[in-house]
């Protein structure tokens, strides 16, 4: 999520100046005082003055960021986090066409909220590849659908050891004239990155 902030912090009393990081399902805090809080787990969150305040467990805590950032910061614990499907651009009304084998529990559940899964007149399709030869083979099966703009998120492995990586997709599409439009983690062992047909005036 990328959102930080040198800030005070008053944890149960014990006052010091923190780094607070706001992640996708966590607070991280940063400095004398350390701490992990997923969302879940905090309670009777608000904003009072320029503090950000809110329970873990029997403990209080305020985070001076400010009245604003505050808002926001409490705006994003208190709301859920965007479903895979929705991240995904997956709705009851999308025709998703698989290629390679889906074997990530998260991205079944995604999927199963289309309309259908089918090979031919998709809106979007989602490929699972493991290796540079998958991705060529991706590629080739979906060419006739991305060329007439059909978008396509390439699903792999997240982390350095594994035959393909982030950088290699993206120079083998962007040479195929493609262009990479959005990322989204998918699980905790994978992520996806979304590629269209390259706009030419």
């Amino acid at each position: 999520m990328g959102r930080e902030a040198a800030c005070t912090c008053d944890w149960a009393g014990t006052v010091a100046e923190v780094k607070a990081l706001l992640e996708t399902n966590e607070l991280i805090l940063r400095g004398e005082i350390r701490r992990r809080v997923p969302f879940s787990e905090m309670q009777r969150v608000k904003v009072q003055a320029d503090c950000l305040c809110f329970r873990v467990g029997r403990e209080a805590v305020q985070l001076v960021l400010g009245a604003s950032a505050a808002a926001k910061w409490a705006a994003i614990i208190t709301s859920p986090p965007p479903s895979l499907a929705r991240k995904l651009g997956i709705t009851e009304k999308t025709v998703v066409r698989t290629i390679g084998v889906v074997e990530n529990d998260e991205l079944n559940t995604a999927l199963a909220e289309a309309v259908r899964i089918a090979e031919k007149g998709a809106d979007l399709i989602v490929a699972c590849v493991d290796s540079p030869e998958a991705l060529r083979a991706a590629f080739k099966q979906a060419r006739s659908a991305l060329v007439k703009g059909v978008p396509i998120w390439m699903v792999y492995a997240k982390g350095p050891g594994h035959p393909l990586n982030e950088e290699a997709i993206r120079d083998f599409l962007r040479r195929n004239g493609m262009m990479d439009t959005k990322v989204a983690s998918v699980s905790n062992r994978q992520t996806a990155l979304r590629f269209n047909l390259r706009r030419t005036n």
